[in-house]
């Protein structure tokens, strides 16, 4: 007999208590400033769900002192667009309220971050931003910047070909190390889009920031959404040992009209580029992956079955090997011994994307069902076949990452139950690895089967002549 979902109205419906295993041991205090943690898989920094409080029921931080803060990139993901709810800045300026002032907007498209400056100041948190200065260069500021302009915070949402590296003009993490020393960092993700060869270069960086002492932080908001804090809740209240990650992203590619989202050699690709959200929900609750265990094959545009019909940019101006895969599917082992899938389709047309992730522990299902738009936890646990249904209303994952980094900063409370950095640099590089690892495996199983193809061919031109 088919199961039926029962609904369970609210996340408030359910039980905060803390769980007794939430021992202050797990809780180190180098994890709250996101420099590291264990790598079991339960042990993972987590926060009570209850904690997580929506955007207009917060209260500004407190404190009459002027907060400074330099903004990296003035694109989409700092200021708004209609493809998606990310923008920094709006959750910046609801935390901090007048304290915040962007002392700087780095971009070297000057007129850019002019106009969107320009549409601040004509709003009602021009208080912010009647003061910003334009920059092209994070060192043109540091040459005109006055002592009371110095920051407490950089927010970096430049593209990420232009970081992650220690190569002269994509080393922003080392340049704000350089000239700032100590001053916290929220870090856009993926770190880097680089050439694989250059991942080890990322890792160089995620210790040069450990060692700093700085307060980073790298914007893999999904961790910071109340459905997954209740799904780590629930494993961590029962002791429950992950077996299996079973993770789903369909795109909407009709909507995707950037062309270099559509080239390889730009964007590194659709699994590094936008499946690594996933991967790092796989990550954040199955532990740390073996990466030679790493197996994916693809389907891809010059097969049969890989045909688009809507796609809004011109293929034919892309080199045929950086063309992307319409599907990517990969399977690994965790260092628990636990097992993990992920599968990326460029699938859907519209604009809804589809997607999923589902846990599996003894006698437990957790499924994360879309979880961008309006996220829905179904639960099934042992002694009753039906799942429970929790919804999660007026959530915002992207203010809660950034409110948390800021209560960090500001070190509002001592209490380790409170603000935790949920992805440091050095995870968000092993998540960046993984992404990797998949495309690079696909591309092998891609390339060996075309060698077969190829060989079976040669064969059967040679039967024939013989003939």
């Amino acid at each position: 007999m088919a199961s039926t979902r029962r609904l369970s109205s609210t996340l408030e419906m359910t039980s905060t208590k803390q769980p007794a295993s939430r021992r202050g041991s797990e809780r180190r205090p180098p994890d709250r400033r996101g420099s590291g943690y264990s790598s079991g898989q339960s042990r993972r920094p987590s926060i009570d769900p209850s904690r997580l409080i929506p955007m207009d029921k917060t209260t500004h931080v407190g404190g009459t002192n002027d907060f400074n803060v330099v903004f990296i990139g003035a694109g989409n993901i700092m200021f708004g667009s209609d493809e998606g709810p990310w923008n920094h800045s709006f959750r910046f300026e609801h935390k901090l309220g007048l304290r915040l002032k962007v002392v700087a907007l780095i971009d070297p498209a000057i007129e850019r971050a002019t106009a969107v400056l320009q549409k601040k100041c004509d709003s009602f948190v021009i208080s912010a931003y009647q003061a910003t200065r334009v920059f092209k260069t994070l060192e043109d500021f540091v040459k005109n910047m006055s002592q009371k302009d110095r920051p407490r915070a950089i927010v970096v949402g430049s593209p990420p070909m232009f970081r992650g590296t220690l190569q002269p003009g994509r080393d922003i993490e080392m340049q704000i190390l350089k000239y700032f020393p100590g001053v916290a960092i929220f870090m856009e993700k993926p770190i880097a889009t680089g050439p694989k060869h250059e991942l080890e270069q990322s890792f160089q960086i995620s210790k040069a920031i450990s060692d700093s002492g700085a307060i980073c932080s790298v914007g893999y908001m999904l961790r910071y959404l109340k459905a997954v804090q209740k799904m780590k809740q629930i494993i961590q209240e029962n002791g429950l040992t992950v077996m299996v990650t079973i993770a789903r992203y369909a795109c909407a590619y009709e909507a995707i009209a950037k062309p270099d989202w559509w080239d390889k050699s730009k964007s590194a690709g659709p699994v590094i580029e936008q499946g690594t959200h996933f991967c790092d929900l796989s990550r954040y609750f199955g532990g740390e992956v073996d990466i030679a265990s790493v197996a994916a094959h693809s389907l891809d545009w010059d097969e049969n079955a890989g045909h688009l019909s809507k796609v809004r940019v011109d293929e034919s101006k892309i080199a045929p090997e950086n063309r992307i895969p319409r599907v990517t599917a990969a399977t690994w082992k965790y260092d628990s011994g636990a097992v993990g899938s992920f599968i990326h389709t460029v699938t859907l047309q519209g604009h809804n994307y589809s997607c999923e992730l589902e846990v599996h522990a003894d006698g437990y299902s957790l499924k994360l069902v879309n979880p961008y738009v309006q996220p829905v936890l179904y639960v099934r646990k042992p002694g009753d076949d039906h799942e429970q249904m929790y919804t999660f209303p007026d959530d915002d994952p992207f203010f809660s990452e950034v409110s948390n980094w800021i209560d960090i900063i500001e070190d509002i409370e001592e209490d380790p139950e409170a603000a935790q950095i949920l992805s440091s640099y050095e995870d968000a590089c092993r998540t960046y690895e993984l992404t990797w690892a998949i495309r690079e495996a696909s591309e092998r199983s891609r390339a060996a089967r075309l060698a077969a193809s190829k060989a079976a061919a040669t064969v059967f031109e040679e039967e024939g002549e013989a003939e």
